[in-house]
């Protein structure tokens, strides 16, 4: 924190000299002092809402800029990993029902099959690392870049190959949706 507190008055002197701003000018826009001022630009004083909030509105830049507030991305995407047994899964869809997408890194020790079956369809593409695939009677391994679609029916499984772990995207319609694809590549 006394980190990110030390930072804030350079900060405000850069912000303030690429406006060709002066302390004075700064002064008559926010109504705070210029020995307030000098002492924040230089540390002498810690930054607080009060002094922060019109500085900002005089500069027009957002408060995050004046403290160096970590980028949030997108705020309509809340992308919170969860542990479910094994793996590590990130839900990249919000809303209920429907198909739904998610990413998934699975560890090497998930590498002993036990397939099970259930309602729906379900796409996976590997991301890094290889993965292995039990569906039915097929017993295969995927590498980046490569993708498996099936239905959820059939008794399935998928893990590492026991060499690494292994990221994946999985898009699973719970009710049978399948995946449509709309670009085909041409056939040669």
């Amino acid at each position: 924190m006394d980190d990110v507190l030390a930072a804030v008055g350079p900060r405000l002197k850069r912000i303030r000299q690429e406006r060709q701003c002066t302390l004075t000018a700064l002064s008559a826009a926010t109504g705070i002092s210029v020995s307030t001022l000098s002492r924040l630009e230089s540390g002498q004083r810690r930054p607080s809402l009060e002094l922060l909030l019109p500085i900002a509105h005089a500069h027009q830049v957002p408060l995050d800029e004046l403290v160096g507030a970590p980028p949030v991305g997108d705020p309509r995407v809340r992308l919170r990993p969860v542990r479910r047994g094994d793996f590590t899964v990130v839900a990249l869809t919000q809303r209920p029902g429907g198909p739904q997408a998610y990413k998934m890194v699975i560890p090497a020790s998930r590498d002993t099959p036990e397939p099970c079956t259930h309602e729906g369809y379900e796409w996976l593409y590997v991301l890094d690392g290889k993965l292995r695939l039990v569906l039915a009677e097929h017993d295969i391994v995927l590498r980046a870049g490569e993708v498996a679609e099936f239905d959820t029916r059939l008794p399935h499984w998928f893990g590492s190959t026991g060499e690494a772990p292994v990221e994946i995207l999985s898009l699973f319609g719970p009710q049978g949706e399948r995946m449509h694809v709309r670009a085909r590549p041409r056939e040669t």
